[in-house]
């Protein structure tokens, strides 16, 4: 049986073709209902701007019409999770959500629903494809290459059924291809930063030979997760110079400058490429050992940077974290104590030194490895206080997981506000940990609770 390459596979990504009448119904609907909700809200953004942020009623649902919303990837977030989703004019679309099993259970219908579908199979089954490649990444360039390529095929005959039974839009086709197209040429990028470090010329020529069919300048995909991951990776790949390893550079500031000089060099569409550099400044600037290096990047982002109010983000996120550094007071935050009382952050101080850890109700398995760990932790450092702190508001499920649990309430709480929360301290990943003095001064503001050298921090203090 002849083999159909990747050339074959991708050649539909840009051929659209219309069809059908122009749907004369303007206005968008979209509503939902979320259930074991993690919060109150949903939020819908478009791109990086928010457009709503819903309040669920009794029924935890939400819904609204909109007159003027553009054709496009917009995301649901439902903290701490979001997914991607396509509206375009004309759709009328009701999505259901487990928070307690999220990815897995988001299920739309209406018109709309297809298409939406599609997108949520495809990440399902590409999350499960990536354990199994995790264990391949040691295979021959052609083997590895072949393993691709089947994928790839399985999933456009996925499409080509569903594109069968629905009329797609351009951005529609557009955007459902991508979905399957992209997260493999991002596996073919992330291989070679792992194989590649000592191929020919002749061998970069045959596996990169992809590259000519996708588009490095597409600014309807601008916040598509599938193309931007692809985009970075390929100025990752790009960016290593001959003799480097990729794991030993890539949280270095002159590798995330050089990273910029190659996005202004090959990436086109200014929303494209302000999104971009958006997102290697906010790396750059969340590597915490690079903090005296900042300026210096901050100095040369500017320079590729065209947006105003994403430079504002940078420089916000910046100016966030030098309020986090050492003997600094902890930013004030309002929390919420397990009866559901409203106070302020500066009473976590009472005199003793104190970490601070998060948890979050869709992370259950996570929560008790932290309380496993603060377990051990207060039998070796018993003058030391550890204080949970829940990303979301409390509700009658975690009273009474709490209880099977036999957890100490008086050391749990909530964040009230996690957006303004999660901008004072600078929450970027839940194993975060923070450490103040009796008096609520900062010794650590960045430490990793997870971490096997979290223990030897402690004893240091």
């Amino acid at each position: 049986m002849k083999r159909v390459g990747f050339l074959g596979l991708v050649l539909t990504l840009f051929v659209f073709s219309c069809t059908g009448k122009e749907n004369n119904n303007k206005r968008v609907f979209i509503a939902g209902q979320i259930i074991n909700p993690s919060s109150r809200t949903v939020t819908l953004y478009e791109g990086n701007k928010i457009v709503d942020m819903f309040e669920l009623d009794e029924q935890l649902r939400f819904q609204k019409y909109y007159d003027s919303l553009s054709n496009g990837i917009f995301k649901l977030e439902h903290l701490p999770e979001y997914q991607s989703l396509l509206l375009e004019q004309g759709d009328s679309l009701w999505v259901r959500i487990n928070a307690a099993t999220f990815d897995e259970s988001v299920v739309y219908s209406g018109k709309g629903a297809s298409k939406n579908n599609f997108l949520m199979e495809l990440f399902l089954r590409q999350e499960k494809e990536n354990q199994f490649l995790s264990s391949k990444y040691a295979s021959d360039q052609k083997t590895f290459s072949r393993l691709l390529d089947s994928m790839l095929l399985e999933k456009k005959e996925l499409w080509i059924g569903m594109d069968s039974l629905n009329t797609l839009s351009p951005i529609a086709q557009k955007v459902t291809q991508a979905a399957y197209i992209y997260p493999y040429a991002t596996i073919r990028e992330r291989y070679a930063l792992l194989r590649g470090t000592k191929w020919t010329a002749e061998q970069d020529s045959l596996y990169f030979g992809f590259r000519q069919y996708l588009n490095y300048s597409d600014n309807d995909l601008a916040f598509f997760d599938p193309y931007v991951n692809y985009v970075l990776n390929y100025i990752n790949q790009e960016t290593v110079e001959p003799g480097s390893t990729y794991f030993q550079i890539k949280q270095t500031t002159d590798f995330n400058i050089k990273r910029l000089e190659v996005l202004d060099k090959f990436i086109g569409g200014s929303l494209l490429r302000n999104n971009l550099a958006r997102a290697i400044a906010f790396e750059e600037i969340l590597t915490f050992e690079n903090h005296g290096q900042h300026e210096r990047f901050l100095q040369f982002y500017t320079t590729v940077n065209s947006s105003p109010v994403y430079l504002a983000e940078v420089l916000d996120l910046h100016n966030d974290i030098n309020r986090m550094e050492p003997k600094k007071v902890l930013p004030k935050v309002l929390l919420q104590n397990a009866t559901r009382d409203t106070v302020n952050s500066a009473s976590l101080a009472n005199g003793q030194k104190t970490v601070l850890y998060f948890w979050s109700q869709t992370q259950m398995n996570q929560y008790r490895t932290s309380l496993e760990r603060v377990a051990k932790f207060k039998a070796n450092f018993p003058d030391i206080r550890f204080i949970g702190i829940c990303i979301q508001p409390f509700n009658t499920m975690v009273d009474e997981v709490q209880k099977i649990m036999e957890v100490d309430k008086v050391n749990q709480y909530a964040l009230v506000n996690f957006e303004n929360a999660s901008k004072a301290w600078v929450l970027t990943l839940l194993n975060k940990a923070i450490i103040i003095d009796g008096k609520g001064r900062l010794i650590e503001g960045f430490g990793n609770f997870s971490d096997t050298n979290f223990e030897s921090l402690l004893k240091g203090l």
